[in-house]
């Protein structure tokens, strides 16, 4: 059966194509992937999230499956070991990320929340469903991705610009931007 996707997933790459059909687009309510995501979007700035893709298992074996409270500890014994790790985007600045995410997120759990609730909240509990009938039809980033980057950015979360948290939205399903065409399309229209 030669199911119709959406024209970014490299067929070539059996990881892409899984992430396509398994993950990009459903809504996800689990914090711990919540979690992850909001870092691997951040670690992706400025690369192809196929390279970050690819690296996900070393990422979670780098930052101990995305233990927060673990994460919101390390010192800088651990960044070194990190900033020397070739399995992750050795980049200072976005290790610093992932460490100042932990200790925003444990900070909003602290407060009673979650990345789930404060996320899902904007969209009513429900996927914004896009028309996208060809690549060039999914935006960058819109007006709900500013809004939502402020909050995180005020909560202490970094790498949550704009054009990162439209992606992650499309990631985790808050909008679902398959093609039109793509198999995905109507089964990630539900909450």
């Amino acid at each position: 059966m030669n199911l119709h996707r959406c024209s970014w997933a490299n067929p070539a790459n059996p990881k892409y194509i899984a992430y396509h059909d398994e993950e990009w687009g459903l809504p996800c309510h689990d914090e711990l992937r919540l979690f992850e995501m909001l870092n691997l979007e951040g670690a992706q700035a400025g690369l192809s999230w196929e390279t970050i893709l690819n690296k996900r298992d070393n990422y979670r074996a780098a930052f101990d499956q995305w233990d927060a409270r673990k994460i919101a500890a390390y010192g800088p014994d651990k960044v070194a070991e990190l900033l020397a790790n070739p399995g992750i985007v050795r980049n200072r600045l976005k290790v610093a990320a992932a460490i100042s995410n932990a200790q925003a997120y444990l900070r909003l759990l602290d407060e009673g929340g979650s990345l789930d609730s404060l996320l899902w909240d904007y969209v009513g509990g429900k996927p914004l469903v896009n028309i996208v009938a060809k690549q060039g039809d999914r935006p960058a980033k819109t007006e709900l991705s500013d809004r939502i980057s402020k909050d995180l950015a005020k909560r202490g979360f970094k790498f949550v610009g704009s054009t990162i948290i439209y992606a992650y939205m499309q990631g985790i399903g808050m909008v679902n931007d398959h093609d039109q065409a793509c198999f995905r399309h109507a089964e990630c229209c539900q909450p």
